[in-house]
């Protein structure tokens, strides 16, 4: 057994190692190269569970402290593997720089829960594009904070799902026109090309996949029901993608507000949980209730189950109440 144990923590050491080096040398890929791979182990039982967070940086302010305790609380009873950040890192203008105190006093000193010290998934929102989005990407916060990841688009690995990590902001015409904020668009231009490419590569890598489960994570939403509502360049652009390779989630944020959509037309199921701290109360569109399962205009967050055959996913609000549970059968793939 003690020899079992020397060799467990061996591997243990060893793949941290090789974590660190792979975080490193993600940075230095071009923006035009292919999509940085990371892996992540499952559990001995053969499950996956994590946490799904957004629009949450307000150094604690607008419920966002309150979100996190119960962040800690769900992330310890359900043993999760790492937590996933839809973007809007740091409001209301990302990071000024990689010193920018910011980041600890909205994140650091914020998601303080033993269970929360897991790796950190995240990626870039169109807030985080108005300051010094290099900054967030650097390997140097990740000195400051081991668990921190944030990349452009990336992809991440498991013996059960393979996640695929997309920069939407990019995508997104009005924030190349509007004249009220300065974006940081170093590494994006020329963005045609820019574009061309990341959509090629993600193409590429859905197509290639065996996961059991394919699951895509943005910023923006494809389809939402609250302030901001669908958005157009993905369902021209990224939609027809993930239609064609059998994508089951869509992650994202960018609406302060938790729902749960199905696609009337493919299998995919579009997941917002944006509700990190300010949320935007009776801000919700007419919908559709054959697709809308479930929508709620305060904060929260999500969390999701899985195995090989099927998936948990549940909606909290700020008081760490369930609010919408929905299951699915990887062989049936229907609501059970």
């Amino acid at each position: 057994m003690a020899m079992v144990a020397a060799m467990e923590s061996m591997a243990s050491i060893f793949r941290t190692r090789a974590m660190a080096v792979l975080l490193f040398c993600a940075f230095l890929v071009p923006s035009f190269g292919k999509l940085p791979r990371f892996e992540h182990p499952i559990k001995g039982d053969g499950s996956l569970s994590f946490l799904v967070v957004g629009d949450w940086g307000r150094k604690g302010l607008y419920n966002q402290s309150e979100v996190a305790f119960q962040m800690g609380r769900i992330g310890e009873k359900l043993d999760i593997d790492f937590v996933i950040s839809t973007g809007d890192n740091f409001y209301d203008n990302g990071l000024k720089g990689v010193h920018d105190p910011a980041f600890r006093e909205s994140f650091t000193n914020i998601y303080t829960a033993k269970s929360l010290q897991k790796q950190w998934y995240s990626v870039l929102g169109n807030h985080d594009y108005r300051g010094d989005a290099v900054a967030q990407l650097t390997p140097f916060l990740r000195k400051v904070e081991k668990r921190w990841l944030c990349l452009r688009s990336f992809l991440l690995k498991t013996e059960i799902a393979e996640f695929f990590f997309v920069d939407t902001t990019p995508f997104v015409d009005k924030y190349f026109t509007e004249p009220d904020h300065d974006y940081d668009w170093r590494g994006i231009e020329p963005r045609r090309t820019y574009l061309a490419n990341l959509l090629k590569d993600l193409k590429s890598a859905l197509k290639t996949s065996t996961a059991k489960w394919k699951i895509v994570v943005g910023h923006h939403a494809i389809r939402s029901v609250g302030h901001h509502g669908d958005t157009p360049e993905l369902i021209k652009h990224l939609l027809p993608i993930l239609k064609a390779n059998n994508v089951d989630l869509y992650i994202n944020g960018h609406d302060h507000c938790l729902e749960h959509i199905s696609s009337l037309d493919s299998s995919i199921q579009y997941l917002t949980s944006g509700g990190g701290s300010k949320a935007w109360r009776g801000d919700v569109k007419p919908y559709d209730h054959h697709a809308v399962k479930f929508v709620h205009d305060g904060q929260g967050f999500m969390s999701l189950k899985m195995t090989e055959k099927a998936a948990s996913i549940a909606f909290y609000d700020v008081a760490g109440k369930v609010l919408h549970r929905w299951k699915v059968s990887k062989q049936l793939h229907s609501a059970v």
